[in-house]
């Protein structure tokens, strides 16, 4: 009888595939196949993503007719972010107990509902109120979509948990801009599109099979909670700081990026808008497909490094921002290798933490990984919209954001490093006991898709 593929995996790897208790009855029940259900949810992360990014481009124009500050700009942006994270505290578990096919269905109809807000929107209320609906959605839908993707494969989920989002974002940020600039009604075809999408995969979901069982304590999982179960408080501590490295530089290009770029290149087209995201987010979707097969330890060091790099580049192509074809090339050439370190550091906290969890902690420790990433994405990028306006203008701030972002990274990799050095008594002690390394037994914090010692 051959293995599954999980199995072989698991058994190449001595890592325990821990599926929920549900997912036998999950093989026996008709609908589509696990192959299908991990593409739709994936799309689901890919269309969130997507969606968050859409209005990158629109802010130019959303600017000129309403006659906002960079503060709006980034607070818009920094709204989105806070409702993502209140979502995931109060909601990020809810899924671990009713089902995960109820919390999908519930966040794509809030989806679909900010998308006709955004395509009416008549002024920044309407921009703030659709920003947190469309945040709450995501929220919720996050953890339950991570942990029902780990659910039904623990590899492939755990590879698609890293590739979504980057894939997500780089496509909204680009799509958006061409739809703006090259098609009719700018402001609201690219929502109505995503309306769409959003529609057709709630159809999807009233498919799926249900992967974990339900059990009660639902609203009291509502209660914000910052609780880590044991296995994971060692991994968390660890991946947390590139985290939140990672996805601080995700929120530079996300509220300032539009503005640089159009400094650089001296136009107004929201293509060019679009661009320094899509290349970030772009590159990040590389780095999860190239290094896909690394030892997890390694992948972290290489974001770590590749992020310093990238985001230095970057800052020396800015100069004095007079611009022209160098800069602008510089500034990309820097964003691809920040994007490959964003891409290396995000997909090496995911696999370095979520192998640890059982099927009904999933939800709630992925929830707080991306509270850890929001958090990221929304405080620098608002204080970085305050300082536009109060303090040194566009180009300083950018300077200081990627200065405070490269500080970050060094601290986050000194923690990495660190982390390995503690671990080498621990295999000395072992090989003067007798055992080699390879007959030793996998520590606790290694049972992972890829071993964090690499």
């Amino acid at each position: 009888m051959s293995l599954t593929p999980t199995a072989r995996y698991a058994a190449r790897t001595n890592s325990p595939v821990r599926r929920s208790p549900a997912y036998a009855a999950h093989r026996r029940r008709r609908g589509p196949g696990p192959t299908a259900s991990l593409a739709l949810l994936a799309s689901i992360v890919v269309s969130l993503l997507a969606a968050s990014s859409a209005p990158t481009p629109l802010y130019a124009i959303y600017q000129q007719r309403w006659g906002f500050s960079p503060i709006t700009t980034t607070t818009v942006f920094g709204v989105y972010a806070l409702a993502v994270l209140v979502s995931l505290l109060v909601l990020g578990k809810i899924s671990d107990h009713v089902g995960r096919r109820p919390v999908l269905l519930a966040a794509l109809t809030g989806q679909a509902a900010a998308m006709v807000v955004f395509a009416t929107a008549g002024g920044v209320d309407a921009l703030l109120a659709a920003r947190v609906v469309q945040g709450v959605g995501t929220g919720a839908a996050l953890g339950a979509i991570g942990a029902g993707m780990l659910d039904i494969d623990p590899r492939r989920g755990g590879f698609l948990n890293s590739l979504a989002p980057a894939v997500g974002t780089a496509g909204g940020a680009l799509v958006s801009g061409l739809i703006v600039q090259y098609l009719p009604v700018p402001t609201r075809l690219v929502y109505f599109v995503l309306l769409g999408i959003f529609v057709l995969q709630a159809l999807g979901v009233l498919a799926l099979r249900e992967t974990v069982s339900r059990k009660p304590g639902a609203l009291a999982g509502m209660v914000p909670e910052i609780k880590l179960p044991k296995a994971v408080r060692t991994p968390v501590a660890i991946a947390a700081p590139v985290l939140f490295a990672v996805w601080a530089l995700a929120g530079f290009y996300g509220a300032l990026g539009p503005a640089i770029i159009r400094t650089l290149v001296h136009s107004t087209s929201v293509v060019w808008g679009g661009l320094p995201l899509f290349v970030l987010a772009g590159s990040a979707g590389l780095a999860v497909l190239v290094l896909r097969g690394t030892s997890t330890r390694t992948v972290m060091l290489l974001g770590a490094g590749a992020l310093i790099a990238g985001v230095a580049i970057t800052l020396v192509s800015i100069g004095p921002g007079t611009g022209g074809p160098a800069a602008a090339t510089g500034f990309f050439a820097g964003s691809a290798i920040a994007g490959f370190g964003f891409g290396s550091g995000f997909q090496g906290g995911i696999r370095m933490v979520m192998p640890q969890t059982e099927p009904h902690e999933r939800a709630g420790v992925l929830s707080l990984l991306y509270v850890v990433s929001y958090l990221g994405l929304g405080v620098p990028a608002v204080i970085g919209g305050v300082l536009v306006v109060h303090g040194g203008g566009l180009l300083q701030t950018a300077r200081e954001y990627g200065i405070a972002v490269i500080v970050l990274t060094a601290a986050a990799l000194a923690g990495l490093l660190l982390s390995g050095r503690r671990a080498e008594p621990v295999a000395a002690l072992r090989t003067a006991a007798g055992s080699t390394p390879e007959a030793a037994p996998a520590p606790q914090t290694a049972r992972m898709p890829q071993t964090i010692s690499g």
